[in-house]
């Protein structure tokens, strides 16, 4: 077989990696199956960091099927790990196996677990791939943000009418997208939360809105009794602790309101912070504005958040894209048109005279979903072949 004939499998590894979104941070999400006479006979994937990994789960459930994984090839949608951490190298639970063949989908991007192709190799393991590598990287891009930087990984959702409108001239957006998306964003919600992520919304989102930026969720799910997610504001207008606003008032002590430096020791600052809620003073950027990728850094480090899930407005998701700080954006397209060329856009704050000028993004996924079309948007520089 070739490199192509195994890219169903590879994909069907990335469908079972997804089980582990979340639970498994900050490890990567990683799946694996054994095909053996051109099908799937076993599978696993990581549940959680510092259970077994993906090849591990996979022989396990080779072992309860009665499967011979020498017979088989296994087909992993990352590089089996070399190192004794938490658990033992995988590279050589693939050997102790008996496997011959290994399909990667990626290489280990951290130098400290790479090496399990190397190993294999010299075992006389026949190893094949990179195999749809666009889509395991994809699959493990809150990793590669976690090693190639200090700070969280970052989506951006928006839902927006098809004319590109988040709101009515008079600012009132409920509801653009459906009940089910709005299911679906509670979801996203609670999976940050679990994580210890954190949800940024910009002042003007703040006021408008008056959001509680918690998950409520209807169905069962291992997010759902999660810890909510941290609520941040970025604003250069501190409200006041006896404003009405339901982060406040509900819960203070789980917000950051994220503002000026010149205005983080202010009366107006430390009368708010008495509440119980965090001020995090934001620097200036050099270009002025807030330098949004030192604001990042300071939630990872200070807050330990992996995930920050913006949700809005346009002016502060024009200001993350141009800075090159969405690593996923997750748009929810409701069949609807405002035809107001007053009404609030998608993204603000640009004026560019050449279509060269515009911010280009790689479409990663788009599919109807509850009356609305789904679309995931990932930056256009993503490394690696196109998949087979």
């Amino acid at each position: 077989m070739t490199d192509s004939d195994f890219a169903p499998f590879m994909r069907e590894a990335v469908r079972l990696a997804e089980n582990g979104r979340w639970t498994a941070c900050p490890n990567p999400t990683v799946g694996a199956v054994l095909v053996r006479d051109g099908r799937i006979v076993a599978s696993g994937w990581h549940h959680a960091a510092g259970r077994p990994h993906a090849e591990v789960e996979c022989l396990r459930d080779a072992a309860e099927k009665g499967v011979a994984p020498s017979e088989c090839t296994l087909c992993v949608t990352l590089e089996p790990c070399n190192h004794l951490g938490k658990t033992p190298p995988c590279s050589k639970a693939v050997l102790a196996a008996g496997i011959r063949r290994v399909v990667i989908g990626l290489r280990d991007p951290n130098p400290v677990a790479a090496g399990g192709c190397k190993t294999l190799a010299a075992a006389g393991v026949e190893v094949l791939g990179p195999v749809c590598e666009r889509e395991c990287r994809d699959l493990v891009a809150d990793f590669l943000v976690w090693q190639s930087s200090s700070r969280p990984y970052v989506i951006l959702k928006m839902a927006a009418t098809m004319d590109g409108r988040i709101a009515t001239r008079s600012g009132r957006s409920q509801w653009i997208s459906s009940e089910e998306s709005r299911r679906e964003v509670h979801r996203l919600r609670a999976g940050v939360g679990l994580c210890g992520g954190a949800v940024l919304v910009g002042g003007g989102t703040f006021r408008a809105d008056n959001p509680l930026l918690t998950p409520r969720l209807d169905v069962k799910a291992p997010a759902e009794h999660s810890p909510a997610p941290l609520a941040c504001v970025l604003t250069s207008s501190i409200p006041s602790p006896e404003d009405s606003f339901h982060i406040l008032r509900e819960r203070a002590e789980e917000t950051v309101f994220c503002i000026p430096e010149k205005d983080a020791t202010t009366p107006a600052a430390r009368r708010l912070g008495q509440t119980g809620v965090r001020i995090l003073p934001v620097q200036e950027a050099p270009g002025g504005g807030a330098d949004l990728a030192a604001m990042l850094t300071h939630l990872r480090e200070k807050f330990g958040c992996p995930y920050v899930l913006c949700e809005g407005g346009g002016r502060l998701a024009t200001s993350l894209l141009d800075a090159g700080l969405v690593d996923e954006f997750r748009l929810h397209l409701a069949p609807l048109f405002l035809a107001d060329d007053k009404a609030a856009p998608l993204f603000t704050g640009k004026a560019p005279l050449e279509i060269a000028e515009a911010r280009r993004l790689r479409v990663a996924n788009a599919h109807p979903f509850g009356g609305d079309v789904h679309i995931t948007l990932r930056p256009d520089c993503a490394a690696g072949k196109e998949d087979v």
